[in-house]
């Protein structure tokens, strides 16, 4: 039986891979996340008038289409939510200094250490508006 340390969280999964984002769904609500919601494109987020402050925590990849989800990291940042990424462009200088601190999970991941980085994540950065 999994750790249901994600009881009652509403988790954005920003993945552009199909399958990758079923898998990362299937981990959440298995740890006991309420609500996953998966975004392939970030004008979703804007389309669906979904802001950061409607989830509790965030997996993010750093490219979705062509774009970055640089911006988006940000504001995740200034609004004190939890978040990894998970990404295939984990040697990126430039992701460990704008992010310091933010764990990068290399693409291919195994499920286990993505969900210890998301649980380090919340540790490092405790989940406000729990269900």
């Amino acid at each position: 039986m999994a750790d249901k340390f994600l009881d009652g969280l509403k988790v954005l999964v920003l993945e552009d891979e199909f399958l990758i984002a079923m898998d990362v769904e299937e981990l959440c609500r298995e740890h006991g996340a309420r609500d996953v919601v998966i975004m392939r494109h970030l004008g979703e987020l804007a389309g669906a008038q979904l802001g950061v402050h409607q989830f509790n925590l965030a997996i993010v990849d750093v490219r979705l289409g062509g774009e970055t989800t640089f911006d988006f990291a940000r504001e995740l940042t200034s609004q004190a939510i939890p978040f990894v990424f998970a990404t295939g462009y984990s040697e990126s200088e430039v992701l460990f200094e704008m992010f310091p601190g933010v764990a990068v999970v290399s693409k291919p991941y195994v499920g286990s250490t993505l969900i210890e980085a998301v649980r380090a994540a919340i540790i490092a950065r405790p989940v406000s508006g729990r269900a």
